[in-house]
């Protein structure tokens, strides 16, 4: 697994650094977010771990850079900005999962054998659940002659409600599909998530289809 960290402190990006290829993992070291903006730009990596506070270009803005580029790759925040809010900044920015400083070895080797999960093939058929039609392959879904990319997280999170659709699923099944079983993930994130993906899919105007069952889970009803 091709591996992007980007962190301008080097002593903790060369310790890191070493620690993972001590575990099986090719990296690659950036020290500004201008450097990893660039490289992540390049397509080469399977998973991109960065911190928020970099010179040049911060971290939320590389992720968003990114995704408006339309690059998938995967990517862990690992920031000592640890507030609720700097957490649905990231989330909502495109990042897959948020890590705060200081951290164990082992959670984030965790998260990233999450990561590499769900980078997994997926098959190719296309999912339809009323007038939405999920697309596999490019991790896309379209809706009223919308086309719109999603986020990997957005997409496992969307494709297990469609498989599921018109059931209530659990907000820990979500999260399984989101992250893995091996996650920590809570349901605040878990929202974050939901929030992205309803305003994507349902425009002003359009018939809401995802829907919040208080204290058990969400639903998608196409045909509500």
């Amino acid at each position: 697994m091709q591996v992007l960290i980007v962190e301008d402190k080097r002593s903790l990006a060369g310790h890191l650094g070493r620690a993972l290829e001590d575990e099986g993992y090719s990296i690659t070291l950036a020290y500004d977010g201008e450097e990893g903006l660039r490289l992540g730009r390049s397509d080469r990596f399977d998973l991109l771990i960065l911190d928020v506070m970099l010179p040049r270009i911060d971290g939320f803005t590389i992720i968003r850079k990114l995704r408006e580029d339309r690059l998938r790759t995967q990517t862990i925040i690992l920031s000592a900005r640890d507030s609720m809010s700097d957490v649905v900044q990231g989330l909502d920015a495109g990042a897959d999962d948020y890590l705060t400083k200081p951290f164990a070895l082992d959670v984030l080797l965790a998260r990233m054998r999450a990561a590499a999960r769900r980078v997994a093939e997926r098959p190719p058929e296309i999912l339809r659940a009323g007038d939405l039609l999920l697309r596999p392959q490019t991790w896309e879904f379209e809706r009223a002659g919308r086309v719109e990319p999603l986020t990997r997280t957005e997409y496992a999170l969307l494709e297990t409600l469609v498989r599921r659709a018109g059931s209530i699923v659990p907000r820990q099944v979500l999260i399984h599909a989101g992250w893995g079983p091996d996650s920590d993930i809570g349901f605040e994130s878990l929202y974050v998530f939901i929030r992205s993906l309803r305003a994507k899919i349902t425009h002003p105007g359009e018939a809401e289809i995802l829907h919040t069952v208080r204290g058990v889970g969400y639903t998608l009803r196409p045909d509500a």
